[in-house]
């Protein structure tokens, strides 16, 4: 499966290969050289838009009240009830909801160029999002990277979500941030690879104790 708005990509990607391809058939001389290395890299960068644009289905691991992680990355930091995770070019970047909700409130703000693992990247574009919980309110900033700088939502104020469904994907390298409610505890520690909508990132506090 593929990620709404990537066909545009991945078609200029393909048109782009096809001109290049037909295009160096028709030239004898360096040309045909010149266009044959471009349809190379039209190829390249088609099967990247590809890769990139991939949308897995995913299962929500855990139980309802099991925050899951909005995205595919590493947690580059965890600090009172904030989680940071950085998503690499290489991984998925549609981002999921952590637990079922009601989105309250959606605040977009465009921004600069530093690299999303930056700690002064909170003034890059960027998407916060304030959703409504059972278990209280939790807040997701999307924070697009150096490249490109697109945040594409797929929800609205009002949308009401269940525990990892899409909510909207970040090209072409970023972050997202999580405040969680209070009551919840990490399963995650810094450097750990996590799976949007997949792994589990937090628990309701004495759960773990509970289950053991």
């Amino acid at each position: 499966m593929l990620a709404k708005g990537s066909f545009p990509w991945i078609g200029a990607g393909t048109l782009f290969t096809i001109a290049a391809g037909y295009a160096s058939t028709q030239m004898d001389d360096i040309s045909s050289i010149i266009l044959a290395f471009l349809f190379i890299i039209g190829i390249a960068l088609t099967i990247f838009f590809l890769v990139f644009f991939r949308d897995p289905e995913r299962i929500p691991m855990g139980d309802e009240d099991d925050a899951v992680s909005p995205a595919d990355g590493k947690v580059i930091s965890i600090k009172d009830r904030t989680i940071c995770i950085f998503m690499n070019i290489h991984d998925v970047h549609v981002n999921r909801a952590p637990l079922a909700c009601t989105i309250k409130r959606i605040d977009y703000r465009p921004g600069g160029y530093i690299p999303a693992f930056n700690k002064d990247s909170t003034v890059n574009e960027r998407n916060h999002v304030i959703m409504e919980t059972e278990y209280g309110m939790l807040e997701l900033t999307q924070i697009a990277g150096i490249l490109t700088r697109r945040i594409v939502s797929y929800i609205s104020e009002g949308s009401k979500l269940i525990r990892g469904e899409r909510i909207g994907m970040i090209r072409f390298g970023s972050r997202a941030d999580v405040i969680l409610p209070e009551g919840y505890e990490f399963a995650v520690g810094v450097n750990d690879k996590v799976i949007a909508g997949q792994t589990i990132i937090a628990m309701r506090n004495g759960k773990e104790k509970k289950e053991k």
